[in-house]
């Protein structure tokens, strides 16, 4: 019964969607990780995103105000990584938050001799379980080749409906487990020796933090730099290629 009113919801949203097509082609044509997309999956993304408007709640803070050229943007991007997985993939959470540009939470961490240090980091994107996304609309203007806080976060936001995220999510059903747990843990101990080291990496060296970030910088990098992560981790590369049911690589020129 609930799937029959959420599919009759979101046949009438699509009805009655007022998405302008030229906002739709300006914010599409900034975005250069589209193309080569099929008119199927254009149809599929551009759908994906007017019901994603529809179901979630964006807000900005700090006196930031979203136009509808953020929020189609920040919908356009998040649903790229779901557009072969459906949009339940997304269910569970609303909110989506905006700040104008980075911002800070307060943070504990507790050293080896039981002793807890607050401080204050300063971030561009975070991902609550169960809760908002929370995004910098400065550091989504800035991405780029191998650097997208959206695909990043959203990422985090799948990982978080498969799995601890202490460790890699879990595969899909359809999917060989132990190769899939094989290629990241690998690519994960080869990546992280290599910034232990002090050598230059093709993704950010912030995805040695642990295997939550590193699926996430990888994710972002799958769809944005897809020719140097098929090059770099080729075994890795295949097996997102089965679990984002997509091969950018394939579409995009190198």
């Amino acid at each position: 019964m609930l799937g029959f009113l959420r599919n009759w919801r979101r046949k009438r949203s699509l009805r009655r969607s007022t998405l302008d097509a030229a906002l739709w082609r300006r914010v599409t044509g900034a975005l250069p990780f589209l193309q080569g997309l099929s008119a199927e999956e254009w149809q599929r993304l551009h759908d994906y995103s007017v019901l994603f408007l529809a179901e979630k709640e964006m807000h900005g803070a700090r006196g930031f105000t979203p136009s509808d050229t953020v929020r189609v943007s920040i919908a356009v991007q998040a649903c790229l990584p779901i557009l072969n997985l459906g949009l339940d993939a997304y269910q569970g959470w609303v909110g989506i938050v905006i700040y104008p540009g980075e911002f800070r939470v307060r943070r504990e961490e507790t050293d080896e001799t039981g002793v807890v240090h607050e401080y204050e980091d300063e971030l561009s994107g975070e991902a609550w379980p169960g809760g908002p996304v929370i995004l910098s609309w400065q550091d989504i203007r800035l991405g780029g080749a191998g650097y997208n806080v959206v695909i990043h976060e959203f990422a985090h936001k799948l990982h978080m409906s498969r799995g601890d995220m202490d460790d890699f999510p879990a595969a899909h059903a359809d999917m060989a487990r132990a190769q899939w747990l094989a290629a990241w843990e690998a690519a994960y101990a080869r990546f992280c020796g290599q910034v232990d080291r002090g050598m230059d990496t093709v993704i950010d060296p912030y995805a040695s933090a642990d295997p939550a970030e590193f699926f996430a910088v990888l994710s972002e990098a799958f769809f944005t730099l897809p020719h140097a992560v098929r090059s770099t981790y080729p075994e890795l590369y295949g097996q997102l290629v089965l679990f984002y049911r997509q091969d950018p690589a394939a579409r995009l020129p190198v």
